[in-house]
């Protein structure tokens, strides 16, 4: 295979052990096969890849250089929400739970049922997932407080009644 010489066998044999991404690395390696006048099918075959494969990876090093052989970030599919809807959406969020909504705590179906009925959208439950991690929300949330809840017999109950040692817990219970 023909290769460009942009960079000698020895640096690209020291690229290849510095590179972090291990897809990059057996492509580094190809090109070093390559220069080192194997075929593609034995680079293939050394690598577990096709031919064809190997051959194009060849192909944009000669083209581009390293960058060649980097994956070019696809154009994706863009979001239903534009971004002033977006922005509304974090508002929303960061509010919380209206009394109308009847919850305590936001769940992926509540703001499903929240993107509905504000922009006319559907998503289906595993998007508004998505949606909510890229926009930085996660999972976990604090364990939802009674409003009728005395605080002061909680704090106190915290306090007095869990003794942690190691990885067991011993819960006393007071009688009255």
């Amino acid at each position: 295979m023909n290769v460009e010489l942009y960079h000698t066998s020895k640096e690209l044999k020291k690229l290849t052990r510095q590179e972090k991404d291990p897809k990059i690395a057996v492509r580094i390696r190809a090109v070093y096969l390559a220069l080192m006048d194997k075929s593609a099918e034995q680079i293939a075959e050394n690598l577990g890849y096709c031919r064809r494969t190997v051959q194009r990876w060849i192909q944009q090093y000669n083209r581009c250089g390293l960058e060649g052989i980097h994956d070019a970030k696809g154009r994706g599919k863009k979001g239903r929400l534009n971004d002033d809807q977006i922005q509304w959406l974090r508002q929303r969020i960061d509010e919380g739970p209206k009394p109308e909504d009847g919850i305590s705590v936001f769940y992926a179906k509540d703001i499903k049922r929240i993107i509905k009925k504000q922009f006319g959208i559907d998503y289906h439950l595993h998007s508004v997932q998505r949606l909510l991690k890229e926009l930085g929300y996660s999972y976990v949330s604090s364990r939802p407080e009674h409003p009728k809840g005395d605080p002061q017999a909680r704090e106190a109950f915290k306090k007095k009644s869990v003794i942690r040692s190691g990885k067991s817990v011993l819960i006393i219970l007071e009688r009255k």
